[in-house]
């Protein structure tokens, strides 16, 4: 992974442009496939951005990678909720809690 990338993402997300940090945190993602921390970013990107398709995809291969990252669970659980799927969300949000994790 470019650090320097992940870093310039990181910085585009705190300015509140998650349209740019979730362009460069796909780059950065496709050559720092095992890279959690930058896929949850990404994912939070996404989810601000309001590409919630995309959120969904990253916050589950997060969780592929680490069943028990209890903030993927309580972003996973928020990205359903936000498409209406409170039923889905509800599991993920009781994981969430049962381990945890804050606010999103």
């Amino acid at each position: 992974m470019s650090a320097q990338e992940y870093e310039r993402a990181r910085l585009f997300f705190a300015m509140k442009d998650y349209s740019t940090a979730a362009r460069i945190l796909a780059e950065v993602v496709e050559t720092a496939r095992e890279s959690v921390a930058a896929r949850l970013l990404l994912a939070r990107a996404y989810y601000h951005s309001a590409q919630l398709t995309r959120a969904e995809a990253e916050l589950r291969r997060v969780l592929e990678q680490d069943p028990v990252e209890s903030y993927a669970h309580l972003m996973l659980g928020r990205t359903l909720e936000r498409q209406s799927r409170d039923e889905e969300a509800a599991r993920h949000l009781r994981l969430a809690e049962a381990m945890g994790a804050g606010q999103v």
